[in-house]
C-alpha cells in the first residue's frame, strides 16, 4: 500500500482533530517501539554484529576440555601452541595471549597499566596492521631477544601526547628498558579487552611440557575451512602433542590423554554465555510491544466505530473494500511511523542509561549504538506494528455491514456483541501478557533476595578497601619480595583508621583464580594419575581476620611461616569435609601440588568463600603461603603481584588512597597502585547481570501492568458510554446503583480472570526458559505466581471500579432523553 502526499496530509489533519487519541496512541507506540529498539541495539551490537576484524568468520578460539577430569573449559598451553603451529593443516596461523599488568616508571609518577601478552602471530591473525611502526616478529618472540612493546592508540595519546617520535624510544616497563616498535590504530580493539601496552610472550620451546593450560588460544582458518574441521585437525594432532613434549615431574603422558579440543568461533568466545540473558530480555520487551499494539487496536476500534457513518456514506458512493481498508491502514501506518520516530529518539536517550546499567562483564559494551541495522529494525517494527493493530478495524469496519449504518442498523445487538467481543479479546491478551512479564520480574526479585541471603565468605564488604601492587621480577630477588610485602603491610597498618591489612593473590569474586591438582597423603593415586582439580589462592597472615572469614579449626598463617617458608597450608571447610569428613579431622593431614612435590601440613580450616560469585557454589580451595620453598620445582616460589585487602571505615574515600599511597611509596617509591576498588564494588559487580536483568524485567512488567490497566479501564469506560440508555432503563425499573456498578465491575473482573488464567498457563510454559537466570527459585514458584495474580486482580479491580462508579452516578432521566 502506497501512501501519497495528499493522503498523508489528510491523515494528519484527521489526527490533529483528535488530539487526545493521537497523543495517547503515539506515546504508547513510542514506548513500545523505543524499548524494543534500545534492547535490539544491545542484542545486535553484542550478539549479531561481526567482530571488527577482516574476514572475522575465519577467526576461532582454540580451547580445550577434559570432561573425565570435570574440567568443561581449559585454555591452551605453550606445548599445544607449538604443536598446532607446526603440524596444523587447517590453520593459517595460531597464537596464544594473556592479560596482566605491568608497571611503567621513569615518565612521571609510577603507573600500573593493563598489558596484553601475545605470541608473534596474534596481531597478524587479527589482520589490523599498526598505525605506525611494526608488529612483533618471530625474533621478538624468541627467548633472550631484546625487549620490545607495542603501544595502544589511547595510551600513546594519553601518556605521550601522540608524539610519533616515541617509535624507537625505550621506556621502563617492569624495571626493564623496552623499545617501542609500533602503535596500533585508534579503531583496533583486542576482543573485549582494553590494554595499554602489548608485549611478546617469549616461550622457550625446549623448556615446555604437557599441561600449563594458562593461555587462551586464537587461530585463523584457511579459506573454506570450518570449526568442525579445525576440531578434527586438533584431535588428529593429539598423539603428536603427547609424544613431542615430556609430562611434568611425577606425571605420565597418558594422564593428559583426557584433554579434548574445544574449538569455537572467536565471536562465540567473546560473547560467552550472555546470549541467553539478552534474548530473554528481547522477548520480554517484545511482549510489551504486543500489549501496546493491543491497546492501540482497542483505541482504533473505538475511533473506527465513531466514523462508521462516514465510512458507510463513502461505501454507498462507490468506495470498495480495498479503498476503505487503505484509508484505515494509512492512518494506522502513519501513527506507527510517527510513533517509531519518537521511539527512535527515546531509544537513543535510553541507550546511554542502558549502557550505564549494563553489567561490566557484558561483552562489546563500547560498540553499542544506533546503526543501520538498528534503524532498519525500528522501521520494520513500526510497519509491522501498524499492520498488526490496523487490520482489526479493517476487518470490523470495512466490510459489507457498513450498509446497516445508513439504514439505522448499526446498533443491532449482534454487531454490538461482536464489536465488544473484539475489544474484550484484546484486553484478555493484554492481561495474559502482563501476567507473564510480572511473573518473570517476580522470579528475578525472588532470585535477587535469595542471592542477598548468601554468606559470601566476607563481612561488611563496604569497609574493605582493595588495591593491587606488583613488584617487578627484575627489581627485587625472590628471597626479598616477601619481606618487602610485609613492610608494605606494616606501613599501610599505620594509616589512620586502618584496622588490619593483608595480601591475597586473587580477590573473592574477581574472576581471576587459578586451578591445579591437589594430592593428599592418605589417598592412593594410580601412576601418572591427575588428582582432583582445586582452587589455588596465595595469602599473607591476617587475611581471614581482615575479610571476616572465620577460621573454623586450627590456626592462621604467621609471618614466621612466610619467612621460614614453612611447609604449611590452609584449606576451605568444604575441602576438609570432602576429604576427611570434618574440619578438625583435616588438621595435621598433608597435601602437595604434584606427585613429587614437598608435603605441606594443613594447619587451619577456614569458612567457604564464594569466589565465583554468590550464585555459584563455593569452590574447594587451598590457601598456600605467599612464599614457599620447593613449590612446583622452584627453590623459592613467591607471588610478585598481590592484592591488598584493608579493613577500614574510610574505605572508598580519596583521602584514604592518598594516605595509603604515601605509606606504600615510603617503602618503595617505584610501586604503582592499580585496581583500586572496595570489596563491595566487586561484590555488586558479581551480581550485576542479575540486577540488570531484574531492572529490565521490572521495567517491562511495570509497562505491561500500566497498559493492561489502561486497557481494562478503556473497555469498561467505553461499555458504560455505549450503554447509557440501558442504564437509565434499568434504573427506571428499580435497579439499585450498587447493582449497576457491580455489573460493570464484574465485567472487568471477568476479563481479568480470563486473562489471568491464560497468562498462568503461558507463564508456566515460558518461565522455564529463565531457569539459567534463577537462583534457588523454581520457575514455578507458587509464592511468586500467587502474589502476582493477587496484585494483577487488585489492579484490574481498581481499573474496573472507576468507570463502574460513573455508571452508578448516571441520571436516569437524562439517560432516557439522550437517545
Amino acid at each position: 500500500m502506497r501512501l501519497s502526499g495528499n493522503q498523508f496530509k489528510h491523515v494528519l489533519r484527521r489526527l490533529r482533530r483528535a488530539p487526545t487519541f493521537s497523543v495517547v496512541t503515539l506515546l504508547t507506540l513510542a514506548l513500545g517501539i523505543g524499548a524494543n529498539t534500545a534492547v535490539f541495539s544491545v542484542v545486535e551490537s553484542v550478539l549479531l554484529k561481526p567482530l571488527p576484524y577482516p574476514r572475522a568468520g575465519q577467526l576461532v578460539s582454540i580451547m580445550h576440555k577434559a570432561p573425565a577430569l570435570h574440567l568443561p573449559q581449559l585454555t591452551s598451553s605453550p606445548s599445544t601452541y607449538f604443536t598446532y603451529r607446526d603440524h596444523g593443516r587447517v590453520f593459517q596461523d595460531v597464537g596464544l595471549f594473556t592479560m596482566d599488568t605491568m608497571s611503567v616508571t621513569g615518565l612521571a609518577e609510577p603507573e600500573q597499566v593493563s598489558c596484553l601478552f601475545v605470541t608473534s602471530g596474534v596481531l597478524p591473525i587479527l589482520g589490523i596492521p599498526p598505525e605506525r611502526g611494526r608488529w612483533f616478529s618471530p625474533q621478538d618472540d624468541s627467548p633472550g631477544a631484546p625487549d620490545t612493546i607495542v603501544l595502544m592508540w589511547g595510551y600513546w595519546k594519553r601518556r605521550f601526547g601522540g608524539d610519533p617520535s616515541v617509535i624507537g624510544r625505550r621506556i621502563m616497563v617492569d624495571a626493564k628498558a623496552r623499545e617501542v616498535i609500533g602503535i596500533m590504530p585508534r579503531r583496533f580493539r583486542f576482543m573485549d579487552a582494553d590494554p595499554a601496552i602489548v608485549a611478546p610472550l617469549q616461550f622457550d620451546r625446549a623448556k615446555q611440557h604437557l599441561g600449563n593450560f594458562s593461555y587462551p588460544g586464537i587461530g585463523r582458518l584457511k579459506p573454506g575451512a570450518t570449526v568442525a574441521q579445525a576440531t578434527a585437525d586438533i584431535a588428529r594432532m593429539k598423539p603428536i602433542w603427547l609424544s613431542s613434549f615430556p609430562p611434568p615431574p611425577g606425571y605420565a603422558a597418558q594422564a593428559f590423554a583426557a584433554v579434548e579440543p574445544n574449538v569455537q568461533t572467536l565471536q562465540q568466545f567473546v560473547i560467552g554465555d550472555v546470549g541467553g540473558t539478552l534474548w530473554v530480555l528481547m522477548a520480554t520487551i517484545g511482549m510489551v510491544l504486543l500489549i501496546a499494539c493491543a491497546n492501540v487496536a482497542n483505541l482504533l476500534l473505538v475511533r473506527a466505530e465513531g466514523r462508521q457513518q462516514e465510512l458507510a456514506i463513502r461505501a454507498a458512493l462507490g468506495a470498495g473494500w480495498g479503498r476503505l481498508a487503505a484509508e484505515l491502514l494509512s492512518e494506522s501506518l502513519t501513527l506507527a511511523l510517527i510513533g517509531g520516530l519518537l521511539g527512535l529518539a527515546l531509544a537513543q536517550a535510553a541507550l546511554g542509561l542502558l549502557v550505564k546499567m549494563a553489567p561490566a562483564g557484558l561483552p562489546r559494551l563500547g560498540e553499542i549504538g544506533i546503526d543501520v541495522p538498528v534503524l532498519l529494525f525500528a522501521l520494520a517494527v513500526s510497519v509491522l506494528s501498524g499492520l498488526l493493530f490496523g487490520f482489526l478495524p479493517v476487518l470490523k469496519y470495512a466490510g459489507s455491514q457498513l450498509g446497516d449504518a445508513l439504514r439505522g442498523g448499526s446498533r443491532t445487538v449482534s454487531q454490538s456483541r461482536e464489536r465488544h467481543r473484539a475489544k474484550n479479546a484484546l484486553v484478555v491478551v493484554q492481561v495474559a501478557l502482563a501476567l507473564v512479564l510480572l511473573v518473570s520480574a517476580g522470579l528475578m526479585i525472588r532470585t535477587f533476595r535469595a542471592l542477598l541471603q548468601v554468606q559470601p565468605g566476607f563481612v561488611n564488604p563496604a569497609a574493605i578497601q582493595t588495591l593491587q601492587i606488583s613488584i617487578p621480577d627484575a627489581r627485587l630477588p625472590d628471597a626479598q619480595v616477601a619481606r618487602q610485602q610485609e613492610d608494605l603491610i606494616r606501613g599501610v597498618e599505620t594509616v589512620p583508621g586502618v584496622q588490619s591489612a593483608a595480601l591475597i593473590s586473587d580477590l573473592p569474586m574477581d574472576n581471576n583464580s587459578s586451578f591445579d591438582p591437589v594430592f593428599a597423603e592418605d589417598r592412593r593415586y594410580a601412576e601418572g594419575e591427575i588428582a582432583p582439580i582445586r582452587r589455588y589462592k596465595y595469602i599473607s597472615p591476617a587475611y581471614f581476620q581482615t575479610v571476616g572469614d572465620p577460621i573454623v579449626a586450627g590456626r592462621d598463617l604467621t609471618w614466621q611461616d612466610i619467612h621460614a617458608t614453612s611447609p604449611v597450608a590452609l584449606v576451605s571447610d568444604n575441602f576438609a569435609r570432602e576429604y576427611w569428613g570434618s574440619p578438625a579431622a583435616a588438621l595435621g593431614k598433608r597435601i602437595r601440588e604434584t606427585p613429587g612435590g614437598a608435603w605441606r601440613e594443613i594447619v587451619g580450616v577456614v569458612g567457604d568463600e564464594r569466589s565465583d560469585g554468590v550464585s555459584k557454589p563455593a569452590p574447594t580451595t587451598v590457601y598456600w603461603p605467599m612464599a614457599m620453598a620447593n613449590f612446583y620445582g622452584t627453590k623459592i616460589n613467591v607471588r610478585h603481584t598481590m592484592s591488598f585487602v584493608i579493613r577500614t571505615g574510610r574505605a572508598g574515600s580519596a583521602s584514604l588512597m592518598k594516605d595509603i599511597q604515601r605509606a606504600i611509596w615510603s617503602v618503595n617509591p617505584d610501586l604503582p597502585i592499580d585496581l583500586v576498588r572496595t570489596q563491595d564494588e566487586i561484590y555488586r559487580k558479581s551480581m550485576a547481570r542479575t540486577s540488570f536483568t531484574l531492572v529490565m524485567l521490572a521495567f517491562a512488567g511495570g509497562m505491561a501492568l500500566l497498559l493492561g490497566i489502561v486497557g481494562i479501564y478503556g473497555v469498561i469506560a467505553y461499555s458504560v458510554s455505549q450503554r447509557t440508555r440501558e442504564i437509565g432503563i434499568r434504573m427506571a425499573l428499580g435497579a439499585r446503583r450498587e447493582q449497576l456498578a457491580g455489573m460493570f465491575l464484574g465485567h472487568g473482573m471477568l476479563l481479568a480472570a480470563i486473562g489471568l488464567a491464560c497468562g498462568l498457563v503461558a507463564a508456566g510454559a515460558l518461565s522455564r526458559l529463565m531457569t539459567s537466570l534463577l537462583f534457588e527459585v523454581s520457575p514455578l514458584d507458587p509464592l511468586t505466581y500467587c502474589l502476582v495474580s493477587v496484585g494483577l486482580m487488585a489492579a484490574a479491580a481498581l481499573a474496573s471500579y472507576l468507570p463502574s462508579r460513573r455508571a452508578a452516578s448516571v441520571n436516569p432521566t437524562e439517560a432516557l432523553r439522550s437517545q
